[in-house]
């Protein structure tokens, strides 16, 4: 079976407004990028898969996933996160993946492990679906679908209960895998502190981030 992992990314420039209580627009961009580039370095190194995309409406993004080594599927203009991943996996599809892993670029905790982790947890056989959910249960962080269009999408508040429902509708196998590093995304300020107490993860977003507070420290700010 051949598994494609998938990260939808947005340009950087307004990104993560609900973090704006603690940092500015500038950091949040520079934040963004640490994760997608954290991502995507893990994703690229875990065994299992055929192939790493990143799509996105966004020219930057587009170079950067290049020069990470991932293979970029563009939107002519950026949509919501649903759309955007709903038109690449129709291009998947069309380029004969069997299955599609779909994994947000804000999962700064994430390891290679973690994702080989939910491939070996995959069905044998398609057609199938496997869940990750986030830590409060309201978030899908990681879909493995086969074939990549088996189910409708709809990302955002209360995505885990929605495809959860869509997968018992169609009477497909669910497999639903728990993992603490994939279920930290970063969305809220109570997000970040969580990815602080556990000790940062494997790449550059925990080191921007304590860049960030020793310079707010610095200012007085």
């Amino acid at each position: 079976m051949k598994i494609a992992a998938l990260i939808p990314v947005k340009g950087f420039a307004n990104a993560k407004h609900r973090l704006s209580a603690l940092l500015s627009a500038d950091e949040r961009a520079l934040l963004a990028e640490a994760m997608m580039r954290d991502v995507v370095a893990q994703t690229i190194a875990a065994r299992g898969l055929e192939a790493v995309y990143v799509v996105t409406g966004d020219e930057y993004v587009r170079d950067l996933s290049a020069a990470l080594g991932a293979r970029a599927i563009i939107e002519e203009e950026e949509s919501g996160e649903t759309g955007a991943v709903e038109f690449a996996l129709a291009e998947l599809k069309k380029r004969g993946v069997d299955a599609t892993l779909v994994i947000p670029a804000d999962m700064p905790l994430v390891r290679s492990a973690d994702i080989e982790q939910v491939v070996r947890q995959a069905p044998r056989a398609a057609p199938f679906a496997l869940l990750v959910p986030s830590h409060d249960r309201m978030g899908t962080n990681a879909l493995l679908l086969a074939p990549p269009d088996i189910i409708k999408l709809r990302f955002g508040y209360d995505s885990f209960s929605y495809h959860s429902r869509q997968a018992a509708d169609r009477r497909l196998p669910l497999v639903v895998l728990e993992n603490e590093r994939i279920a930290l995304d970063i969305d809220e300020p109570q997000d970040l502190e969580r990815f602080v107490a556990a000790g940062g993860g494997p790449g550059a977003a925990y080191a921007k981030i304590m860049e960030m507070r020793a310079a707010a420290r610095g200012t007085g700010a």
